[in-house]
């Protein structure tokens, strides 16, 4: 009597690769990713991202889209599983709500108000707006604070405000980050230049109107249309908290190990 032949995975069981990248294709699509600017404004540098030109307006390769995030979400999941810090930056004021929503969600610093010139190259000096930060939201929740005049409560409050926009984001970085992500390039090119300067990563959205050059993980997508920038948030975010978790039980392991030879 022949034997039964083993059970085998059939085609539906096997996970399809091809399947998963045309549905991320197709979100691309209906975010609007593919949008790129005017011919009149496209740079040079981001011919090979560019799939057609449709009534004057060149029309992104979202399969490159699709190719280059991939590459970048690799780069963000070994920072995340490494324990190293991602500063998000996005001042553009339609999506400063999503960056610094992602990056809260991420348990990642942000800039989303403006970019303080030197930030990055000149971050000893500037942090100490950092520490008066702190030390203003310390006050303010103590029983000193009752203590001030009314005056100088109301400066007090005034300067605290001005703080938390522009430095609010940042007050849990005590140092440089490990990389930046930045997704309004044109709006914040001072930011990847000061990241090269001082040798950070720099992964970045980048628009057709956008200067590939010092990006070390383009992302080629409309940066825009807020559905197209949300979306590509979205990964970048569940990408660091997927590999955060996945370094959480690492670090305790090793905790254990030493406790034991001890």
């Amino acid at each position: 009597m022949n034997e039964e032949p083993k059970a085998t995975k059939t085609e539906s069981q096997v996970p399809d690769a091809s399947s998963a990248r045309a549905k991320d294709v197709q979100e691309f699509l209906e975010a609007g990713a593919h949008f790129g600017h005017k011919k009149s404004v496209v740079h040079p540098g981001m011919f090979p991202y560019i799939f057609c030109t449709r009534n004057n307006i060149h029309i992104i390769d979202v399969e490159k889209t699709y190719e280059k995030l991939e590459e970048a979400l690799v780069a963000v999941a070994d920072l995340a599983k490494n324990g190293k810090t991602i500063l998000f930056a996005g001042t553009r004021p339609t999506l400063r709500d999503h960056v610094r929503a992602a990056a809260e969600e991420a348990g990642m610093p942000f800039m989303v108000s403006y970019w303080p010139g030197g930030t990055l190259t000149n971050w000893s000096s500037l942090k100490g707006n950092v520490e008066r930060l702190k030390e203003l939201e310390e006050l303010e929740q103590s029983e000193e604070w009752g203590k001030y005049k009314k005056h100088e409560r109301l400066a007090m409050t005034r300067e605290l405000k001005k703080l938390q926009d522009r430095w609010g984001g940042v007050k849990t970085m005590d140092r440089l980050p490990d990389a930046v992500f930045i997704v309004d390039m044109q709006e914040n090119a001072l930011v990847a230049k000061e990241a090269h300067a001082k040798k950070i990563t720099v992964i970045a959205v980048a628009d057709t109107n956008i200067n590939p050059k010092g990006i070390d993980y383009l992302i080629p997508a409309n940066d825009d249309a807020v559905s197209s920038v949300r979306l590509i948030l979205g990964k970048v975010k569940e990408t660091i908290l997927a590999n955060k978790a996945k370094a959480a039980p690492a670090k305790g392991n090793e905790k254990r190990e030493r406790s034991k030879k001890e």
